[in-house]
């Protein structure tokens, strides 16, 4: 083969190659970056029902059967809401038997494959928590963005911030809780969302450019009479509470911070959504470059924006080492570094953005005391 004829096949290989690379790599980001709100995350695993019987299921046996607390199960047009273990119920050595609290949603049969979710309410505050509230449109970037508004007495409001695989319904598992603080409450959608616009690029940038939809929601609040705010977000929602507090123009009108599971390693969650959407090993490399190449996502930013010196208002943290989706790790290192201001509340066996699943009255009380000086 003649030098030029070498050289030309050579280039036509790395051209080749390269396209793969690229087409393998938009796979594997979209396999972590489409992720649809309100539908379970693919690290939460499938399970079968056994049996039903009144105030009862029965389940595969396996560790997310066996975790306790109160979750929503879903599956197949079925939304229900599990309890406690049933210990001294009958059942086989490959089932467990849990507390059936409600059937929301369908029919739950032997043979449906459930996941849990944390997401326990399904509908509006008032249908499923009988809360008066108003329906209002925050203006954003983007544009429109729907909300629910829970009112209450106080000039302090709460605005609460879903995260991956939720919609605004999880926040609706505290509402009760702070509307008997007498808190307002908005709780919010954001770009991607059922009602909201749609990203540009159509892809999820956790939390890294979404947080100015909630920079949007702290103007609404105080244009609508909140002195002061306090921001609930969990997973990506909490990543963009601390964006937001790092960058928002109305930084000052922040009181506090409540985070559940906050993303705070960007690249180990990409490479979590990828792999339980069984992306092979060998793309995971590239579905994170990908990824920061087709959104932008910068390491930087959300370093500056969990830099604990740049912090300024109460923070209470809630995180466990079961999150396989967000590590805790950064969360532990992020508490250490401002022990006066930072306040971990540790949560075992619990998965990701489920820390008030694994005990609601433990998890509400830990709220209720952070929040009492700062209404």
């Amino acid at each position: 083969m003649r030098p030029a004829t070498k050289t030309a096949a050579a280039v036509t290989t790395l051209i080749g190659v390269g396209a793969a690379a690229v087409v393998a790599g938009r796979y594997a980001s979209d396999a972590a970056l489409k992720t649809p709100p309100g539908r379970p995350l693919p690290t939460d695993p499938r399970l079968t029902v056994h049996a039903t019987a009144p105030g009862r299921i029965t389940l595969t046996r396996s560790l997310a059967a066996l975790r306790p607390g109160t979750y929503g199960l879903e599956g197949g047009g079925v939304h229900a809401v599990v309890g406690d273990i049933l210990d001294g119920a009958p059942h086989t050595a490959d089932t467990v038997v849990r507390r059936l609290e409600r059937v929301t949603q369908g029919v739950v049969a032997p043979g449906d494959r459930v996941r849990l979710t944390p997401q326990v309410h399904r509908g509006t505050p008032h249908t499923a928590l009988g809360l008066d509230h108003r329906d209002v449109e925050i203006p954003a970037e983007l544009g429109p963005l729907p909300a629910w508004l829970v009112p209450g007495p106080r000039t302090t409001w709460v605005i609460t911030v879903h995260g991956l695989g939720t919609t605004r319904e999880h926040p609706l598992n505290v509402m009760g809780f702070l509307h008997r603080q007498q808190l307002p409450v908005l709780d919010i959608t954001y770009r991607g969302d059922d009602g909201a616009p749609r990203p540009p690029d159509g892809l999820g940038h956790l939390g890294d450019s979404e947080w100015r939809d909630l920079d949007a929601a702290i103007r609404f609040a105080v244009r609508s009479g909140a002195e002061r705010v306090i921001l609930h977000g969990w997973s990506t929602g909490a990543t963009m509470a601390l964006h937001a507090a790092a960058n928002s123009p109305l930084r000052e009108r922040i009181s506090g911070i409540v985070l559940d599971s906050p993303v705070l390693d960007w690249e180990f969650t990409l490479r979590a959504l990828a792999a339980a959407r069984r992306t092979p090993g060998v793309l995971l490399p590239l579905a994170v470059r990908a990824a920061q190449g087709r959104t932008g996502i910068h390491g930087d930013r959300l370093q500056e924006a969990v830099d604990p010196a740049a912090l300024r208002v109460p923070t209470l943290l809630f995180h466990g080492p079961d999150d396989t989706l967000a590590p805790w790790g950064p969360s532990r290192e992020l508490a250490d570094r401002r022990p006066e201001l930072i306040t971990l509340h540790a949560v075992a066996h619990a998965p990701h953005a489920s820390m008030w699943n694994a005990d609601p009255p433990r998890y509400e009380e830990t709220l209720r005391r952070f929040l009492t000086p700062l209404m």
